[in-house]
């Protein structure tokens, strides 16, 4: 009953991390389309005049950000979706059947949860930091009259869609950091099962220690058993 639990608890941390995995990619891949490949994350701009004659103000990028902070986030939302679709159809399958990891794939698993924790922080943290980036860009850190919020209403004039991205990567920073949380669930139940069969060989091999000690024990008495006999 305790194993059930406990893989069933599993399955419901994966089926969660693929949920928010897919919040992620999602978002991050429409952004990607509407921006044309350009990168907003940690974008540098200002707003100039358009021209000297009329005080109408434009947005005007100085650099774009970096690609490989979008693919890397891409990249780690994709990997967590496929990990956890994996790892979930596996766990379900050993609920069904009744089968339990061995130590070596119970390890296995720990260090390949670890993993997709440590990367999952890196890109929520990039995400996080850059889209701050480009919102105190746009909003001239918070001098301007409109919000970053309110900004994705208006043509920033740069010959892309910018009608959704803020609500893209709103969506996008809440995925990463549920799904950090949901790996980190995913860790600390990986730890536990692997200091379960540990302690499970453990106790495995001082059974057979001493099995051998009490089939010594028996071979010794029926040994003088048989001295004593042939002594009489």
């Amino acid at each position: 009953m305790a194993l059930s639990n406990f893989l069933f608890a599993q399955c419901i941390c994966y089926f969660l991390a693929f949920l928010f995995s897919f919040i992620v990619v999602v978002p991050l891949s429409e952004n990607g389309n509407d921006f044309h490949g350009r990168c907003l994350l940690f974008t540098e701009g200002m707003w100039l005049n358009a021209n000297l004659t009329v005080e109408r103000q434009r947005f005007t990028v100085q650099e774009w950000g970096p690609k490989a902070a979008c693919r890397f986030s891409i990249f780690t939302g994709l990997l967590s979706l496929l990990l956890a679709t994996v790892q979930a159809w596996r766990t379900l399958f050993f609920l069904c059947k009744g089968h339990e990891d061995s130590f070596f794939y119970a390890f296995l698993n720990l260090l390949i949860s670890a993993f997709v924790v440590f990367i999952t922080f890196i890109a929520s943290t990039i995400v996080s930091v850059g889209f701050n980036m480009w919102c105190d860009a746009i909003t001239e850190k918070g001098s301007m009259p409109n919000s970053c919020e309110e900004l994705q209403d208006i043509d920033l004039e740069l010959n892309l869609e910018n009608s959704a991205f803020y609500d893209q990567f709103a969506i996008a920073q809440f995925g990463l950091w549920a799904a950090w949380l949901t790996w980190l669930g995913i860790t600390i139940l990986a730890f536990l099962k692997v200091y379960h069969n540990y302690r499970q060989e453990d106790l495995l091999d001082s059974l057979i220690h001493e099995k051998e000690l009490l089939l010594g024990r028996s071979s010794s008495r029926t040994s003088l058993q048989d001295e004593k006999s042939g002594m009489i």
